[in-house]
């Protein structure tokens, strides 16, 4: 029977998820922590008939929403308004939960007295096996420590595993919960609104969690993901009521991430055959940081464009046979 008074609010949106769900779910009633509330949301999906086929077992023990396309901004916010518990627990509907999970976050968040905290995961997916560590083999810089900050998340040297987050619904809501015109990086604005509001937020450094990656770097999703992040960098700049104290910081970090996040889809774009796109990215990664990488990288997209791009697939090659 569904919990009437939860401590936890799971929300988790849905999307083609049918051949996971049932497997994230079967984590989920596994917590050794019970008071908690299970908030799916559809958002639109096409595999709806056989998503509600592998919910069909679980009766009144999860609340169900489903509703059109709108992205998993909508959908998590639809959870959101749905919640009744004093956390809440995030998870995409293809991660998996260790059962101790729940009990882990929620007494950390206790005895330290935080607003959001964050666990570490092993990366996997349907080719590879668990034995990377999120913090500390993915994440840009050092391995993260302590709590995290507003330029820590701005400048990329500390990110956050949605899946792995647990957090105050009261902080949410004061910060307008996600936003709904990002169909992508929308949690990315989320922590970096809660981390400027006064947010205590922190890392819970035990691996918690399963994340499934999927081999998609090259696809149009990692370009559209780029583009999406670069776009709160954009929200950021422009909306955000930044103190002259807070400029000498948090624009120099964002430079040097629009640099970087160009640089990047410079690549994508080149591996892609698109080589205007591609010089387009290089050239403004150069306008936003001096870098050797990209200057090398814009005079080869110019005068060699094709060479360049098979250099860069075999390598890619290379390190995906590793």
């Amino acid at each position: 029977m569904m919990n009437r008074s939860p401590k936890i609010s799971i929300v988790i949106p849905a999307y083609n998820a049918a051949v996971y769900i049932g497997e994230t779910l079967a984590s989920v009633f596994a917590q050794t922590l019970e008071e908690y509330e299970v908030i799916v949301i559809n958002d639109g999906s096409p595999d709806t008939e056989a998503f509600e086929r592998v919910l069909d077992p679980y009766g009144d023990r999860i609340r169900y929403f489903k509703q059109e396309n709108r992205g998993a901004s909508a959908a998590r916010n639809t959870g959101l308004r749905a919640a009744r518990g004093e956390f809440i627990a995030f998870l995409d509907a293809d991660d998996l939960w260790l059962p101790n999970y729940l009990e882990e976050q929620i007494r950390f968040i206790r005895e330290h007295d935080v607003d959001l905290i964050c666990a570490d995961a092993v990366v996997f997916s349907d080719s590879t096996v668990d034995d990377r560590s999120y913090m500390e083999t993915l994440m840009t810089g050092t391995a993260p420590t302590g709590k995290v900050t507003f330029i820590g998340l701005l400048s990329a040297e500390q990110s956050l595993i949605t899946s792995g987050v647990v957090a105050r619904r009261k902080s949410i809501f004061e910060v307008g919960l996600f936003d709904e015109d990002l169909r992508n990086a929308q949690d990315f604005d989320l922590w970096v609104r809660l981390a400027r509001h006064g947010a205590r937020m922190a890392y819970q450094r035990r691996v918690l969690l399963r994340y499934r990656s999927h081999d998609d770097s090259l696809s149009g999703s990692a370009v559209n993901m780029h583009r999406r992040e670069l776009r709160v960098y954009d929200k950021i700049e422009q909306s955000y009521n930044l103190t002259p104290a807070e400029r000498t910081e948090v624009i120099p970090a964002i430079r040097k991430r629009r640099a970087l996040l160009e640089f990047e889809l410079g690549k994508l774009y080149l591996a892609q055959g698109d080589f205007v796109g591609a010089r387009e990215c290089f050239h403004k990664a150069c306008n936003q940081r001096k870098s050797w990488k990209a200057e090398v990288a814009l005079l080869f997209s110019r005068i060699a464009p094709r060479l360049m791009q098979t250099i860069y697939l075999r390598r890619l090659r290379t390190a995906y046979a590793k």
